[in-house]
């Protein structure tokens, strides 16, 4: 079965990967031991360029490594929201009884990733561009593009939550089929420490 991968980034990382080994993570062989008698027709990557900070000023050159090796998957491409990062002054639920009630802190968002997602989803589906899709991600913002989708043009849309803890009553409802992406998957699908492509070597991040 022709089948496309969506793959929410942002979802993705922090549901699964944040802290974890396994940040070196090859989209396409996740996908093929996800899905190992599918047609891995296309992948697209969503995401946003994500902003360095004071206490972690490499960030943002980490995850440009990391979308250099993505870029390496022939049959993957990239789509970018918006990354939003500003200082803000937030209250404390519980502040101490001599200490400050407001601290400022880094507030982080990130925009525009769902939306397209959403939006490749149906135009690819409407151009018949896959017999199935599959999405990577929690977000129950996608519930009503897979209805469409489901509902109007009746292919299936299958969904990989990358949340251990997390599960969406909504997304699960509305799948055609909805399931863990497990630990051992991502272990064996890491690129290797050192690839190459048109402009030299890629090296995997220190501490990743």
């Amino acid at each position: 079965m022709r089948t496309n991968i969506d793959v929410d980034g942002f979802n993705l990382y922090y549901g699964a990967l944040k802290g974890t080994p396994y940040r070196w993570l090859n989209i396409a062989t996740l996908c093929a031991l996800l899905l190992p008698n599918h047609q891995i027709h296309r992948i697209r990557y969503f995401t946003a360029r994500i902003q360095s900070t004071p206490t972690d000023p490499s960030k943002a050159q980490r995850q440009q490594t990391y979308l250099r090796a993505l870029r390496t998957i022939p049959h993957l491409t990239i789509h970018y929201g918006h990354y939003l990062a500003r200082q803000a002054r937030m209250p404390l639920v519980n502040p101490p009884k001599n200490g400050p009630r407001v601290v400022e802190v880094w507030r982080v968002e990130e925009k525009g990733s769902d939306v397209n997602l959403a939006t490749y989803l149906l135009l690819d589906g409407f151009q018949q561009d896959y017999e199935q899709a599959v999405i990577i991600s929690n977000d129950s913002d996608l519930v009503e593009p897979i209805r469409v989708v489901r509902k109007h043009l009746g292919l299936s849309v299958g969904v990989f939550n990358p949340h251990r803890k997390t599960i969406s009553r909504a997304l699960q409802q509305v799948a055609s089929f909805y399931r863990p992406i497990r630990e051992g998957v991502l272990r064996a699908s890491q690129f290797p420490p050192v690839l190459q492509d048109a402009h030299g070597m890629i090296t995997k991040p220190r501490g990743w």
